[in-house]
């Protein structure tokens, strides 16, 4: 048998650079591997990379892990590291007890329950997040739908708008991410995501983000031109914010594209995979821009950084589809899922997650924005509550790798976080870091920036 021909891969090192994350074939990567990690830490990742596919941005590992617990990993060689980064799952800590001891409990009564049949804490859920999210409640309560990942919940929203529309056209945004399946890179906007697949869905129309100046400052008006000249969407979808690079539009920019659907009769559907449960201080992100969406796809923390769980969250008078299937995953109701997320919202309730990240959120911004208005290599610091970004200039002598010098060596220091379009330091801790945490964070990431600017790159 012939061996399979290897594809063509056209991407630069610099197309790859300015993706959706970090990638870790850098030169600072590989410094970090020969200073920092011990013979079985590299023999492990050697077998992580013998017997898993290859993928970019997570081949090869940064380093092996051996507990979690609040803000803090634990690796190999027992050295602690503050999580911010966390894959946006862990908004209520790593292991929190309360979340550990539900699933611990339901575990001896109901592991699994199969499809057709329900179970209270299911139940239960959807009841909860109907109340919680600001979808519009025309009438009937908004429902609920849940998944396994917050791909396939995307892909239950984009069936659901094409049922009740009767249309398959969607607006989204270049840059935007939405998952990884081939339906949601079809809408998502990330060009490593996107190219060499061949044909994605049809109809998918892309528009810039919105930007505060330059190309996309009137994207607004863009999608109310693609809404009227095309006729037929379906839906537009969106992150409330671009997620990794923390850019927040004004409340009328979604104020004048919530008046635009609704004129010409397309859903208007947020992706709150990554930023719902209290992120930015609110309990969704879009609480912040006061419209209500017709659709709210959630996941990500949901299960509590435990379980893996997402869901949709629709206008109640969208359900008109009872003869179809938009779901149908086996774990549609799963009261693992569901003891874990019931136990997340009932955290944030009690320890009052919501008031204190958007309180934490504002003193950090607030130092970020002090460090960077006195050294020229920070740009610009943004945030909303505990979704933070740090920009860096890495457009002169510092090199076009300053930012990832930067993260390697606040991971030597205890620190892991997300690097963004190569240049931007995006910080998503715990909502539940203690204000120490905090302070010895940015006293890493403040000490780790005047390092490398000092340094010649090597």
């Amino acid at each position: 048998m012939n061996a399979p021909k290897k594809p063509r891969h056209s991407h630069s090192h610099e197309t790859i650079m300015r993706s959706e994350g970090d990638v870790n074939q850098s030169e600072a990567r590989q410094r970090f591997v020969a200073r920092h990690l011990s013979d079985e830490t590299r023999q492990l990742l050697d077998e992580d990379a013998r017997y898993f596919l290859h993928q970019s941005l997570s081949t090869p590992c940064l380093n092996a892990l051996q507990s979690a617990a609040g803000s803090e990993m634990t690796d190999l060689q027992d050295r602690a590291i503050l999580d911010f980064h966390g894959n946006s799952v862990h908004q209520i800590g790593h292991a929190h007890p309360r979340v550990c001891a539900a699933v611990v409990e339901q575990l001896q009564s109901l592991a699994f329950c199969p499809r057709r049949f329900t179970n209270h804490l299911a139940v239960e859920l959807a009841k909860r997040l109907s109340s919680l999210a600001p979808v519009r409640k025309d009438g009937d309560p908004p429902r609920v739908l849940l998944a396994p990942g917050g791909a396939l919940a995307m892909g239950m929203a984009l069936k659901l708008a094409r049922y009740a529309t009767g249309r398959f056209k969607t607006i989204s945004m270049w840059e935007s991410f939405h998952g990884a399946s081939l339906d949601s890179i079809s809408i998502g906007g990330e060009a490593l995501f996107r190219r060499d697949l061949g044909p994605l869905l049809p109809g998918c129309l892309h528009v810039p983000p919105y930007s505060p100046s330059g190309i996309g400052r009137d994207s607004a008006d863009y999608i109310d031109y693609v809404l009227e000249k095309e006729g037929d969407i379906a839906a537009v979808i969106a992150e409330p914010m671009r997620w990794t690079t923390v850019v927040a539009p004004p409340a009328s920019y979604w104020q004048q594209i919530r008046t635009s659907c609704d004129k010409h009769g397309a859903l208007l559907i947020i992706d709150e995979i990554p930023s719902c449960l209290g992120r930015t201080g609110k309990m969704f992100c879009i609480e912040h821009f006061d419209i209500e969406p017709d659709m709210i796809v959630v996941g990500k923390g949901l299960g509590g950084g435990i379980i893996p769980l997402a869901g949709l969250i629709a206008r109640g008078d969208l359900n008109v589809v009872a003869e179809r299937a938009l779901g149908h995953y086996t774990h549609e109701k799963s009261p693992l899922g569901a003891a874990a997320a019931l136990a997340t919202l009932d955290v944030i309730a009690e320890e009052q997650l919501l008031s204190r990240t958007a309180e934490l959120g504002r003193r950090t911004l607030q130092s970020l924005s002090e460090f960077s208005s006195k050294n020229s290599f920070a740009r610009q610091a943004r945030g909303l509550g505990l979704q933070l970004a740090l920009e860096l200039d890495c457009s002169g002598p510092h090199g076009d790798q300053f930012a990832d010098r930067v993260l390697y060596t606040c991971m030597e220091r205890g620190l892991s976080f997300k690097v963004t379009e190569a240049s931007i330091l995006t910080l998503t801790p715990p909502l539940t870091v203690s204000d120490n945490e905090m302070h010895r964070a940015l006293a890493i990431i403040e000490g780790a920036i005047v390092d490398c600017s000092s340094t010649p790159e090597t």
